[in-house]
């Protein structure tokens, strides 16, 4: 007891505070302590945790100009040893360095692997609208689609080109006319 004594008065001689003060204050620093070291991570652990979050970041690698859907359909984000590709208007880019808008869980996730101009057009996230199908859209929302266009060509690589869908001889009227629309869907 006589050393509870003696701290007790040395703690209200040197700070002037009272000891149940003392120790409220002295509580309160070890967990705001420990709160503020809890917020930072060790560099070695650091090193641990972006080992295990990090993608690797490559090259784009070129597809060419004969992509299917269902080839594109690959490039969803899920792979991570695969680049993250998304396409508009027929044109496919490499969106891997945005993984976290377009890969799994992010907000965009649902347009990779996909050509997804007519959702970008209608600002939608329907999966109806999921599609490179831009028929009976208005013009203000032909234009959102070429700003989103725009936009990506200034910040992605585009890597290739989706294959369009060849109408058949008895959809296109014939022939000629087949061959007509093959070429005006491949000009597009």
């Amino acid at each position: 007891m006589n050393l509870w004594t003696t701290l007790t008065d040395s703690i209200t001689h040197y700070t002037g505070l009272s000891p149940t003060a003392f120790f409220t204050i002295s509580a309160m620093m070890f967990v705001t302590y420990k709160i503020v070291c809890g917020m930072f991570v060790a560099a070695g652990d650091y090193m641990e945790v972006k080992k295990a979050n990090e993608y690797t970041i490559r090259e784009p690698v070129q597809l060419g100009d004969r992509v299917t859907e269902q080839e594109l359909s690959a490039y969803n984000g899920i792979d991570p040893n695969k680049p993250l590709l998304m396409a508009i208007k027929g044109q496919i880019y490499d969106v891997s360095r945005s993984r976290m808008f377009y890969g799994p869980g992010g907000p965009y996730a649902s347009f990779a692997g996909k050509d997804a101009s007519r959702a970008l057009a209608l600002m939608s996230f329907d999966p109806k609208d999921l599609t490179g199908n831009i028929e009976g859209l208005s013009d203000s929302e032909l234009e959102t689609l070429q700003d989103w266009e725009y936009k990506f060509m200034e910040k992605y690589v585009k890597v290739g080109k989706l294959v369009s869908p060849t109408p058949s001889t008895e959809e296109a009227g014939g022939g000629e006319n087949a061959d007509k629309i093959v070429e005006n869907v491949q000009a597009e």
